[in-house]
């Protein structure tokens, strides 16, 4: 590994795109804006652990450090918002991501 590739760009923005669609897909925008219409706090959990799953994995295999993970977080937040989902939801949702990829990696 040369020095070169530790400066080199990766696209999170492209990746939050995906997370938040693959959210989107399973719990979409149009539900979490009718409370009486909500999945389940199990389902939702399931959802939610699922993409914060994807965000480790693609957190360990690009190396990202502070500064990527902000702008993976910041991207998802603003994905959520433009697709339609409530602040809370947005807000529980990259706290999810924010916590779980500041988790040091299981042994």
């Amino acid at each position: 590994m040369g020095l070169l590739s530790l400066f080199k760009p990766v696209d999170t923005t492209t990746f939050s795109r995906k997370l938040a669609k693959d959210i989107a897909k399973r719990y979409p925008p149009a539900l979490d804006q009718q409370p009486g219409k909500r999945p389940s706090v199990n389902r939702l959990t399931r959802i939610l652990e699922e993409a914060c799953e994807q965000a480790v994995t693609f957190k360990s295999e690009n190396s990202l450090g502070i500064i990527g993970k902000a702008r993976l977080s910041n991207a998802f937040r603003w994905e959520l918002t433009d697709l339609g989902y409530t602040k809370e939801f947005v807000a529980l949702a990259v706290e999810a991501l924010v916590v779980s990829m500041s988790r040091k990696p299981r042994q």
